[in-house]
């Protein structure tokens, strides 16, 4: 029977501040209203408390990371059906997000794990069971839950479902190990024989013999074989076999080998470290197809051979011309498993690739693209974009394993390939609910990753997530909420989609000490959407986790301050743990150094800047930093009496500047006529500008007598939205003690100079940072102004005085008194 899962909303602006409640879920259940839609998006996860419900955490075994590819299969049946349609097409498995393949140094504006925002004051804490446990007493807990779920696993084979391809083609069965080939099962009473046979004679067996008993006794039953590996007689049979491995034809070496694989023969066993030095050895000796067979069983008994796999590559480069097709197909899969990309074979690669694009069949297709994701091969533009081409025209007919596979290079390769991703929002919403766990992560992880919101795919997601959220690894239920906050998307069944992700992320809270990143990632995806669970929170700002997250081998600093940021501003209630301030100190100078570098210097910054210097009356009415430096963007900032008049307050490069240079030009009526309807034709260009330069001098002067002497003032992270004083060092933004300066009132205004990286592919949708960004600009008392690329690089190559013009009504617009009043 169903147990109903029910849902008590949070305020919108704290939705999962206190995640105090933990829900003990006893059948897929659950769906709670729908509150009315709202403009932040929600990919990030919510916590939600639950009324009437108790969560048990899952007593977690050590974090396994395993490689499941089928996981994005939709079932074995489904796969076979779609092999039988197109050829033999198989499914698709991946990684993480292209953040976590390529691990980044450098702080841009836009990244993929980003800063998050509060949706509203966190209440006061509630005791939660789950967080008040020992972390070794939840861990046991967590241990003995997750033993109970194992048998309800999503059914995949992680290693059968990527050599799906090999079914489509006869060629294939030379070249690899096939498990699913029917042989005639030997009798126990021979197995017996063989085994008497071997303990009573002592080393007087030939080599064939060895051989062929190896053959014999790898058809005994299944359900035998782990007793046969502990036989006495079996092990003497394998010492005899290891000592006169050299005395074997490559064929009999072979079938020893494939022998080993059926009897899942451990890959640390002797007999196996002596079949790897002597196919070695004779390496330079055997026909290609031996070779990517002996490969092939290497990957069966899942042992690492770097040395042999060299050896075969090097063999394949010598040998180029001759490679046939199905040859060139498993030589992929073979580097794909082996993790490793050979830098003389990536042209050629390539080349075969674009020679034989077209007699693919599509499983073969996600199979190339798997093994050079799982490689970290690079590949051209234009060959992604040739295979991204007849994907998109035959989606339909590839099975969801290939086409996964087909969407990690295409993230990896950060290709924008529009006619892919418009039919993927056709072919794969009605597919979501039979696709697992892993491969549904991966399509939006896709989706994400390239900035493309589709909402028939992220709904299909949303709906059928929890009902399945019980098989999301911590990796899993971090890069669902990412996506969902990164495409600011709020999904129609919100609440029960963030609750039970937030679940998860307390039941996997012991991966995330061998895992960190993963929580970083759940954390800013969802503070993208406003909602900040308070008790994970407290576990990643701990001194104990941040400690953690200097052994990652990705760069966490920068998202351990956008989050303790972001809770700073947008939860003024939380007392749990914080960032050290020094290493939020050292995170803001970075920051800055990195945008002085990377980010005031570009063009359509610069030359907003400049022009409003000289519209307002000089480069005190101007500032272009970063007001939020934990959201890795500039702003142009601007302040405004309430009657609309500018008012100086960048004073600090103002006195950098010895001489102060009348570079202002006033807008007044009679200019504003002149830009609409043409220039009087008394008056030069130089003229006009001449007598704003002067207005705009005199205005200033004024302006500086009612200032005086003042320090510089810089909008920075306050929450009680007063002006800030910038501190000597020019990067540590810090709440002064006091402002002894007698400023009229009046109205900070916050420029953004977007650019198409802030917004979603093809659309005018803000990304989910860039949404956290102005929520909490106007949080500490900013009017936000943009500057859409759509509108302004345009203008770029428009005349002075049309760019000004725009300025002028985007800055005066009084409207945006109005909203600050």
């Amino acid at each position: 029977m169903a147990t109903v899962l029910i849902c008590r909303r949070f305020p919108r602006l704290s939705r999962a501040t206190t995640f105090s409640t933990t829900a003990q879920r006893k059948g897929e259940s659950g769906s709670s209203e729908r509150e009315q839609k709202k403009e932040e998006n929600p990919e990030t996860a919510n916590t939600r408390t639950e009324s009437a419900a108790t969560i048990q955490l899952l007593n977690p075994l050590g974090y396994r990371v395993l490689y499941n590819p089928s996981a994005y299969a939709k079932s074995r049946a489904a796969s076979q059906q779609h092999a039988a349609r197109s050829g033999g097409q198989a499914l698709g498995d991946a990684l993480t997000s292209p953040g976590a393949a390529q691990v980044q140094h450098t702080f841009g504006t836009a990244s993929s794990q980003a800063l998050p925002p509060f949706r509203n004051a966190l209440p006061k804490p509630k005791a939660n069971p789950l967080l008040e446990q020992s972390v070794p007493a939840r861990l046991s807990a967590a241990q003995t839950k997750e033993e109970a779920e194992k048998g309800k696993t999503e059914t995949h084979d992680s290693k059968e479902d990527p050599r799906v391809f090999q079914k489509g083609r006869p060629e294939y069965r030379s070249l690899s190990y096939d498990k699913s080939e029917p042989i005639e099962t030997l009798p126990l009473e021979e197995g017996d024989s063989i085994l008497h046979s071997v303990a009573t004679h002592k080393g007087s067996q030939s080599p064939g013999t060895i051989a062929d008993y190896f053959r014999k006794l790898s058809r005994l039953p299944a359900e035998r074989h782990a007793a046969l590996l502990s036989e006495p007689a079996f092990t003497t049979l394998c010492h005899r076999a290891a000592r006169n491995v050299g005395l074997f034809s490559t064929s009999d070496l072979i079938d020893i080998l494939k022998a080993c694989v059926r009897l899942v023969v451990p890959p640390t066993h002797p007999l196996l470290n002596a079949c790897e030095s002597e196919f070695c050895r004779r390496a330079w000796d055997m026909k290609l197809d031996q070779l990517l067979l002996v490969a092939d069983c290497w990957r069966c008994l899942e042992r690492g051979v770097p040395s042999y796999l060299s050896i075969l590559f090097s063999y394949a480069n010598m040998h180029w011309k001759d490679l046939a097709l199905p040859q060139f197909v498993q030589l992929v899969y073979i580097i794909g498993e082996g993790r490793r990309s050979p830098t003389d074979l990536t042209q050629k690669v390539e080349s075969m690739i674009v020679k034989h694009l077209d007699s693919f069949t599509l499983e073969e297709v996600g199979a190339i693209c798997l093994g050079l994701f799982k490689s970290l091969g690079g590949i051209s533009d234009h060959v992604m974009r040739r295979i991204a081409d007849r994907v998109s025209l035959q989606m339909e007919d590839m099975s969801t394993y290939a086409l996964v596979n087909v969407l990690k290079m295409l993230r990896y390769t950060r290709m924008d390939h529009l006619p892919l991703m418009k039919e993927l929002g056709k072919v794969i919403p009605p597919r979501i609910p039979t696709i697992n766990i892993q491969g549904i992560m991966h399509i939006t992880l896709t989706c994400s990753s390239l900035h493309y919101f589709d909402e028939g795919i992220m709904a299909a997601v949303a709906m059928s997530l929890p009902s399945k959220v019980m098989y999301c690894r911590s990796k899993d239920a971090a890069k669902f909420l990412w996506s969902f906050g990164c495409l600011d998307y709020e999904p129609p069944n919100e609440e029960e989609f963030y609750s039970s992700l937030i679940e998860q992320m307390h039941r996997k809270l012991h991966e995330f000490r061998k895992f960190p990143e993963h929580l970083l990632t759940g954390l800013l995806g969802l503070a993208f959407v406003k909602r900040f669970p308070e008790e994970l929170i407290d576990f990643a700002l701990r001194d104990e986790f941040v400690r953690k997250t200097r052994g990652s081998k990705y760069e966490l600093k920068k998202d351990l301050f956008t989050l303790s940021r972001s809770v700073e501003i947008e939860c003024p209630s939380y007392r749990g743990s914080r960032l050290p301030p020094q290493l939020s100190q050292e995170m803001t100078e970075m920051v800055l150094n990195f945008a002085e570098q990377e980010i005031y210097v570009r063009p359509e910054i610069v030359e907003a800047t400049s022009l409003l210097e000289s519209m307002l009356g000089g480069p005190e009415y101007v500032k272009n930093h970063m007001i939020l430096p934990h959201t890795r963007t500039s702003d142009v900032e601007v302040h405004l009496a309430m009657d609309g008049r500018p008012i100086p307050f960048n004073l600090k490069d103002l006195s950098a500047d010895k001489k102060l240079k009348d570079v202002g030009v006033s807008l007044t009526d009679e200019l504003m006529a002149q830009l609409i309807k043409g220039r009087c034709n008394s008056q030069s260009p130089v003229e006009v500008e001449n007598e704003g330069r002067t207005r705009g001098q005199e205005r200033g002067e004024e302006a500086r007598t009612r200032t005086g002497d003042r320090a510089e003032l810089s909008g920075g992270a306050l929450a009680d939205a007063t002006l800030q004083v910038e501190p000597k060092s020019g990067h540590c933004l810090e709440s002064p003690t006091s402002l002894a300066l007698n400023r009229p009132r009046g109205v900070k205004v916050a420029i953004q100079v977007s650019n198409r990286n802030h917004f979603c592919y093809c659309s005018k949708r803000l990304l989910g940072l860039h949404c956290l960004k102005r929520r909490q600009l106007q949080q500490l008392g900013y009017v936000v102004v943009e500057l859409p690329f759509w509108e302004w690089f345009p203008l770029l190559k428009r005349t002075r005085l049309e760019k000004l013009s725009y300025l002028h009504y985007k800055v005066f617009d009084p409207a945006l008194l109005n909203r600050a009043g």
